[in-house]
């Protein structure tokens, strides 16, 4: 049963993260905050007016890449407090002040990227054939050069960055701090509700009476808030509209995909066809759920339960680690050293409490270790959300080990695919391991449950729905709550057909997802699982080569483009058969679980 959560401060030391290796201490954190501060206006006034060549492209390069590499881990510490606990007024103070600080030192050093634009192409050019280290950063610099405003401008735009970067703050305190969810009552008794525990228990309850219930009190108090969030949302995109119209992009979009280093048919290509070949696939997973658990009808509420309750073990953390280490030893010694590191040095908070993030996600700080953020709710299926952030931790845990920091993350299209390709090999060795057709099923309904509804059609639906929202930005329009839900209800309506009945409150999904206020991100998860499925195919196919081929794509980081990393992995995301094959694969899954529960119903 759902309890209610705890304070941080009740939380056993053990289930949370060691932030010590960042930072031991608030008066230490004012202390380098400050110290920072010193630092830029020393660059400041060292380099200022002085880069002319390509020796003092090299000279002051360097000083910002060390500068930088003591900011992360400042930026880090902030950000990570803060997200363990949204109602601890000191870390939320804390991160305040640093994001206020960092637009300052921002702003101070803003004229590197105007002076060295200023050069003429060929200075650039020569400094990047005279140095490798900074060879990808002047690249990718470059390519800025046709948006690049006025020195000035670009100070004042840095120096606005916090207000720029408010309504996801804004977005934040609303969902964790100001929505206060009452308990709700189903037969006379009384059920706690959180956003936590929404997300982490009520919506997979096998009981559908109370899972039902837990989702109409959920949806009421979040209607509450729509339209602050929705007026939250609509500073966010005029802000993202009114920077890229500044800087001379075509669209939104452009702006937006410039930075990820592919087209905009890449983006299109990813929704249009997973939003019309995947859907009759996803409905007949849908209506097996419905005859399964012999429901009188199939509502959006009841689409993340699990296809068979009781074949979902409760695991304890400890157990965890065993199935990870079972199913990732093909990926070598090396990276299961980083996943013991990982339990054994608490680079991970497994810990559930009142104001946490939702959700789960990795932190990977240069010059540190990773940090992973989850709450542990003892569900089986959580082990493939642990290796989708060990996906991530294993991606920057090697490519840092290799590339500076300005080369170590590479875009943002292909960041899920390292983290995608985990939970694909979690299934994979699952699968191998048993015959049973219960297990198997139970396997199988959990990639199609967690690994591609997650990542296919949850986060997919969000970038359908987002792609009508900037649409109607990019035609200097704005948003409200009333338009947001209509569009979200709107995409959702069109996905499930007449298959799932879109009950009053799953229009305003739109509320729970941070994802927006990061760009064109959610395609990206899409685009990511992709890459991923193709290379585990690969992997389980070549076996060695094809681990050698991935464990270099990982090392490479930044240093490439997303085509040129899934090129070196061996797969061509320039076409559109890469995509096509990972539906078929998904409708081959949805298949598999039909004719294993017949089996299994026939028995």
């Amino acid at each position: 049963m759902v309890k209610s959560l705890p304070a941080r401060s009740a939380v056993p030391v053990e289930e949370t993260w060691d932030l010590s290796s960042l930072i031991s201490s608030s008066p230490d954190f004012n202390q380098q905050l400050e110290d920072l501060e010193q630092q830029a206006e020393a660059i400041n006034e060292k380099f200022q007016g002085t880069i002319i060549d390509t020796e003092s492209i090299t000279q002051v390069l360097t000083a910002y890449m060390r500068f930088m590499e003591k900011m992360v881990l400042l930026s880090t510490h902030a950000n990570l407090t803060a997200s363990t606990d949204q109602t601890n007024d000191e870390a939320q103070l804390q991160a305040s002040k640093f994001g206020a600080t960092a637009a300052k030192i921002g702003s101070q050093l803003s004229f590197i990227t105007s002076e060295l634009l200023a050069l003429p192409t060929e200075t650039l050019e020569q400094a990047m054939e005279e140095s490798t280290e900074f060879r990808v950063f002047l690249k990718k610099l470059l390519r800025k050069k046709p948006y690049q405003l006025h020195p000035e401008a670009e100070k004042s735009l840095a120096a606005y960055s916090s207000t720029f970067s408010a309504p996801y703050g804004l977005y934040n305190t609303t969902k964790m701090s100001d929505i206060d969810f009452e308990d709700f009552e189903v037969n006379g008794q009384k059920y706690p509700l959180s956003y936590g525990s929404f997300e982490g228990d009520w919506e997979a309850e096998t009981n559908t009476e109370l899972r039902r219930a837990a989702f109409d009190a959920f949806s009421k108090k979040l209607k509450e808030y729509q339209q602050t969030t929705a007026k939250t949302y609509d500073m966010q995109l005029q802000t993202e509209k009114t920077t890229a119209d500044l800087r001379g992009y075509d669209s939104i979009f452009d702006y937006l995909l410039f930075n990820q280093e592919v087209d905009r048919t890449l983006y299109d290509r990813q929704i249009d066809l997973i939003t019309t070949e995947l859907a009759p696939h996803m409905r007949k997973y849908a209506k097996l759920l419905q005859k399964v658990h012999g429901l009188d009808r199939m509502t959006f509420a009841d689409l993340k339960i699990s296809l068979d309750p009781s074949y979902e073990p409760e695991i304890t953390v400890a157990e965890s680690k065993q199935y990870i280490d079972d199913a990732l030893s093909i990926m070598g010694p090396d990276y299961l050293e980083m996943v013991d590191r990982s339990y054994s040095e608490r680079w991970i908070d497994f810990a559930q409490n009142k104001g946490k993030s939702t959700g789960a996600f990795c932190s990977s700080p240069y010059g540190d270790h990773p940090y992973i953020l989850i709450s542990w709710t003892g569900r089986m299926n959580e082990v493939f959300v642990l290796a989708h952030e060990l996906g991530h931790a294993g991606h920057f845990y090697h490519a840092h080990q290799e590339q500076n920091i300005f080369n170590g993350r590479p875009s943002l299209y292909f960041i899920e695919a390292p983290s995608t390709m985990n939970e694909m090999l979690v299934a994979n060795h699952l699968l191998k391991n048993s015959a049973d057709p219960k297990f198997k099923r139970w396997v199988i309904s959990s990639i199609v449950a967690r690994t591609y509804y997650h990542n296919f059609v949850t986060h997919l639906l969000e970038a359908a729905y987002q792609r009508k929202v900037y649409e109607r930005i990019d035609a200097g329009q704005s948003v409200n709550a009333g338009i947001l839900n209509s569009i979200k209800r709107g995409v959702l309506e069109d996905f499930w057909g007449d298959t799932v009945e879109i009950n009053d409150g799953a229009e305003l999904t739109w509320m729970r997802q941070p994802h927006y206020y990061m760009g064109l991100y959610p395609y990206t998860y899409s685009a990511g699982l992709t890459i991923s499925t193709q290379v585990s195919k690969r992997i389980l196919k070549e076996g060695q080569p094809a681990v050698d081929e991935w464990l270099e794509v990982l090392k490479a980081g930044g240093t490439k483009n997303p085509v040129e990393l899934a090129q070196m992995a061996g797969v061509d995301i320039t076409s559109e058969q890469p995509l096509r094959d990972t539906i078929a694969y998904i409708g081959e899954l949805i298949d598999e679980l039909v004719n294993l529960t017949e089996e299994i119903e026939a028995d």
